[in-house]
């Protein structure tokens, strides 16, 4: 204990990590990648509108961001988006070929021209939601960028098609669609990761249709590549509708190698190109791939010596050096405990982004050669003193029918202050989005945030999340609102019965899937005393019925819950709109206006359900947002808005934060 603390209620700790500085260090970098000796990614700007800015390293150690606000390099194929840029080397120097998100248009810029202004080379479209493009790959010796086009048909979310394209990079395309050409038909509802052989003459992507999702079952699709470009039949050589093909990459040597979870686990294998036939290179009860919610995902990455540089793990996943001949497997030294792709490679370097507890997510090279490794971008800066910053645990607990929960605790600490002697802490339990994702365990100021004010955190990676192979993810098949919602009240009980938390002060928040687990945990369970409900799916008969989502995750439900023509009383028994009237504690909807995903409609019915309940309770809506808030004002508001709730509902006064009122 610190002789100089001061004793104070758990929640009205002082601290230095205050909204807006969680907000300015809210993201991390993505999409890393080579372009001849430099180091190009995007971050996310909060104080800039949220854009996303393409920022690069030079070969002399410069970092920069050529591309100025308002340029926003984000795609919006799938609404999740994915790798939105790609860049290459000429005879005119670098080519860097980019979706902006405000026209969705590709563009190519050359940073070392003397005008340096990106020209389009994609049209805009007066159809429904216009046409979108994602995961470019740069074909300079075709003239071309092969890519995911995304083309809506009509007004409604669900008309469209999506096929695999060359743009032409002369901008012969940029007021004509015409000039676009297609590389593949539009058999499959869903197309992407077009990857061409060393030697021209094949091609790869992966496909899937409606309704599984890419985790549930994909195909890996291969056809002849003409003296023309153009494809020939395609045939399907991996995959299926219950093996999920992740990624697939050609190896320098003309190797065909995918990551597939035929064993229960997304490993590596050898795939035969004219048979199909897969050899696994390195089996593990561990992944090597992950969901595929972007295009453009990477987990492995072929170098030229013929080895694989690979993100493997069960829950966190570290970078290793896969000899495939033999199946050794030797990971990368370093200070870092999760890494994340996507992964690329040049040569000797492969480049991603990592993380640890203590460290934000940051841009690591590293060279093969040597085996050294070294933060090249966004690197990791101590903003506030890291005494402030909680030292977490990995926990298993046990839930219902004695299955596996894994789980991560955030303790209060402030090193300058100490709770009441026999004061238990609040705790919030935080839920993932997906469901199928998987909460990863590093530095984020957001949870320090509440920890340093004397709130505890658990994130729960429950039954559904990735990162522990399949059968741990397929928990929730037809259980979502069921397994997921135990296993959260599971891990909260626990906390309490072991006297770590405050069992009359345990609170829960989510979004998206995890504002549903909210919800349906508020008006299912008498675990929590309130709860922050963030852009959330609240009525499952909209989406099933009433098209209130769009066309990615339509029909999600099919897996999570079950068929709509078959089960339609259970999407009306599960929705936490049904079980309003049982709702009895206070809680906190944010949502953005922009939402497609989760849409404000679905709120606004909730609301309404509630009305002359007398249930205190706040609205908040952000004009210009969307499935997620990206606006250093909107992070700031909802942050302050979430602790204000607390200190109303859990019985404390927490420093410096706005009053928040709450309607009945």
């Amino acid at each position: 204990m610190n002789p100089t603390s001061r004793t104070a209620p758990y929640g009205a700790w002082e601290s230095p990590v205050d909204a807006r500085t969680a907000a300015a260090h809210d993201g991390r970098p993505d999409f890393p990648g080579f372009v001849g000796e430099e180091v190009w990614w995007t971050e996310p700007r909060p104080a800039e509108g949220g854009r996303r800015a393409l920022v690069r390293r030079l070969a002399d150690g410069t970092v920069d961001t050529p591309l100025p606000a308002p340029w926003n390099v984000r795609t919006r194929v799938i609404e999740y988006g994915g790798r939105a840029w790609t860049g290459g080397t000429g005879p005119s120097g670098t080519l860097i070929v980019f979706a902006d998100f405000a026209d969705q248009r590709l563009y190519a810029y050359e940073p070392a021209a003397a005008d340096a202004v990106p020209r389009p080379l994609t049209p805009v479209s007066a159809v429904g939601d216009g046409l979108r493009w994602a995961d470019p790959q740069l074909h300079l010796d075709r003239g071309e960028v092969w890519c995911v086009l995304e083309e809506f048909t009509g007004d409604g979310p669900l008309d469209l098609r999506r096929v695999l394209v060359a743009v032409p990079l002369d901008g012969s395309a940029a007021d004509s669609r015409d000039a676009v050409r297609e590389l593949s038909d539009d058999t499959h509802r869903f197309v992407t990761a077009p990857r061409l052989s060393p030697d021209g003459r094949q091609a790869v992507w992966i496909a899937w249709d409606h309704p599984r999702m890419p985790w549930d079952g994909t195909e890996l699709r291969l056809a002849e590549v003409a003296a023309d470009g153009t494809f020939g039949p395609a045939r399907t050589i991996l995959g299926g509708p219950a093996e999920s093909v992740a990624q697939a990459e050609w190896a320098a040597d003309g190797t065909l190698l995918a990551a597939a979870d035929r064993t229960g686990w997304w490993n590596l294998h050898r795939v035969d190109p004219a048979t199909g036939a897969a050899v696994n290179l390195c089996p593990r009860d561990e992944e090597f791939a992950g969901p595929a919610w972007q295009m453009g995902a990477r987990w492995f990455a072929p170098l030229d010596s013929g080895t694989v540089a690979v993100l493997h793990g069960r829950g966190a996943q570290r970078l290793g050096i896969l000899e495939p001949a033999t199946g050794e497997l030797a990971d990368v030294p370093g200070p870092w405990s999760e890494w994340t792709g996507p992964l690329a490679s040049s040569g000797t370097r492969v480049i991603g982004v990592a993380a640890s507890a203590r460290t934000s997510f940051e841009v690591v090279e590293l060279d093969t050669c040597t085996g050294h490794s070294r933060v090249v971008g966004a690197a990791h800066e101590d903003i506030v003193d890291p005494a402030f910053v909680p030292e977490p645990a990995e926990r298993v607990f046990t839930g219902p029918g004695g299955r596996e929960i894994h789980a991560q605790v955030y303790p209060p600490r402030n090193p300058g202050f100490t709770a009441p002697e026999g004061e238990l802490p609040p705790y919030v339990v935080w839920v993932h989005g997906g469901p199928t994702s998987r909460t990863p365990l590093v530095l984020d100021l957001e949870v320090a945030y509440f920890t340093s004010r004397g709130i505890g955190v658990v994130e729960v990676n429950h039954g559904g999340s990735t990162g522990y192979g399949r059968a741990y993810r397929e928990r929730l098949r037809g259980q979502w609102g069921v397994v997921d919602v135990a296993d959260c009240a599971a891990v909260a009980e626990a906390l309490a019965a072991e006297g770590t938390a405050d069992r009359a002060r345990l609170a829960i928040r989510g979004g998206s899937a995890g504002g549903w687990t909210s919800a349906a945990s508020l008006t299912t369970t008498d675990v929590y005393a309130c709860g922050v409900i963030r852009y959330p799916l609240l009525d499952l008969t909209g989406w099933a019925a009433g098209g209130e989502t769009h066309d990615f995750e339509s029909q999600y439900l099919d897996s999570l819950v079950g068929s709509w023509a078959e089960v339609p009383d259970l999407y009306r028994e599960r929705s936490p709109i049904t079980h309003a009237d049982r709702l009895t504690v206070p809680f906190l909807l944010l949502q953005g206006t922009d939402d497609v995903i989760c849409r404000p409609v679905q709120c606004e019915r909730f609301l309404d359900r509630i009305a002359g309940r007398g249930i205190p309770h706040a609205y908040l809506l952000f004009e210009g947002e969307g499935h997620g808030f990206r606006r250093e004002d909107s992070l700031i508001t909802s942050l302050e808005a979430e602790l204000a709730l607390y200190g109303q509902v859990l019985g404390f006064t927490p420093p410096g934060v706005p009053p928040l009122e709450l309607g009945k």
